[in-house]
């Protein structure tokens, strides 16, 4: 695919493409019709043969080339495969993301200008309240799923007590040696602790600069049911600058892809808990 890329990537081999597309040609008439020299048409000629574009065959004093389309559906299928793929999923969200950007950057006019708006999240979850407060509060567990899909944590600190200290800094998911810089970082603490039931706490993300972009009032309540756990989760702004306007944005996605990815995990280890059980049957 390289070689083909390659040889398609010149303007003067891409008319010679599309000539040969027409109709097999010989050396001298593609020479005329790209308005070329014949020995650098030869050149050219013989670069897309190397990448199995064309083929070609002496006849008497000529050589006559001609199109093979085998090369060219190929790629068309890679490319149509790439287009498919660049319209879903991650892309859909960072277009989603974009609009919401413009319309809280248009919005982000002066301070105090989020000030008590709110978000709520409601996830039904796999597992018991007991089971989802331990992935509500203890580091480990929260490492898992406290961020959207594209990003990692990278440091975390998570005292579950009423004063105690939140640190949540996370990086690209691919930024293995982190190298690239930090995506976000958030600085808070907790409000309010009722095993099982509710928890309360404030979180502000940090600009560059380290000043606080924002404070978050989040409020997370726990319910038992038949089949598991509902979460409520509430969001409230304070204290929002004119810069905070690109974390306010990504609120709603962001979050909302943190407590999937919580869903998803919960789900997954009730399904290798049964799994076990089966087995010592």
């Amino acid at each position: 695919m390289d070689a083909l890329l390659t040889a398609l990537a010149d303007p003067a081999r891409w008319r010679l493409v599309t000539l040969l597309a027409e109709r097999p040609r010989s050396v001298g008439v593609l020479a005329q019709l790209a308005d070329a020299r014949q020995p650098q048409t030869t050149k050219h000629l013989q670069t897309l043969e190397r990448a199995g574009l064309v083929v070609s065959q002496r006849s008497g004093q000529r050589r006559v080339y001609a199109l093979r389309s085998g090369p060219l559906r190929d790629l068309a299928a890679a490319l149509s495969r790439l287009a498919d793929a660049a319209g879903e999923g991650p892309r859909e969200t960072y277009d989603r993301y974009g609009l919401s950007l413009d319309a809280e950057r248009l919005a982000a006019e002066e301070p105090g200008w989020a000030d008590d708006r709110s978000f709520r999240f409601l996830r039904s979850l796999t597992g018991s309240p007991e089971l989802v407060w331990r992935h509500l509060t203890e580091p480990a567990l929260l490492a898992g799923w406290w961020t959207p899909e594209d990003l990692r944590v990278s440091e975390l600190a998570f005292e579950a007590r009423p004063g105690g200290r939140i640190v949540l800094e996370y990086r690209d998911v691919e930024d293995a040696d982190g190298s690239d810089v930090v995506a976000g970082r958030g600085e808070g603490v907790v409000d309010d602790v009722r095993a099982g039931e509710h928890l309360a706490y404030r979180l502000s993300p940090r600009l560059p600069d380290g000043s606080v972009a924002f404070t978050a009032h989040v409020d997370l309540d726990l319910r038992p049911t038949t089949t598991g756990t509902d979460l409520e989760a509430r969001w409230r702004i304070t204290d929002s600058t004119v810069d905070s306007a690109d974390f306010i944005a990504g609120i709603e996605i962001g979050f909302g892809q943190s407590l999937d990815k919580l869903a998803a995990t919960l789900a997954a280890a009730s399904h290798d808990s049964k799994t076990r059980k089966r087995r010592t049957r």
